[in-house]
């Protein structure tokens, strides 16, 4: 089965989408993600898309999907290398991406992802109430 690489950085996950995307490839790299992001402990997912010249409806909705996933695992989604034709088409479907950022290239969406982390990590945990006697 055709699978994409998932990269670790640190406390990033790196995708780098050098192929097209089919249906059943995104299905994959969803659950692959999902499951490495749990493994990991990984706190950020870069995806870079800059070699997609083609995104679809269902494309969209699985990188939304992947965002809200890896957003409710407690890690950060950053979509780096939209080309402009990509961008355009999401549009022109109606699709948002809700909870997906983007930037323009991977130095940018590293950047992005490393402040965002940081900002987190400063904020203190608040005890559980429901641990208290």
């Amino acid at each position: 089965m055709e699978r994409i690489p998932i990269l670790r950085m640190g406390k990033v996950l790196l995708v780098t989408i050098q192929v097209d995307m089919h249906d059943q490839l995104a299905v994959t790299l969803q659950d692959d993600l999902t499951a490495r992001i749990v493994d990991s402990g990984a706190r950020g997912v870069l995806i870079d898309i800059s070699s997609l010249e083609v995104v679809d409806s269902f494309i969209g909705r699985i990188l939304g999907n992947i965002a809200t996933m890896s957003r409710v695992l407690d890690a950060q989604t950053v979509v780096v290398g939209m080309q402009p034709a990509v961008a355009i088409t999401l549009v022109e479907l109606g699709m948002s991406l809700p909870g997906i950022r983007t930037a323009l290239n991977v130095e940018k969406g590293m950047a992005l992802l490393q402040a965002s982390i940081e900002a987190d990590d400063a904020v203190p945990e608040v005890p559980d109430a429901s641990l208290e006697d």
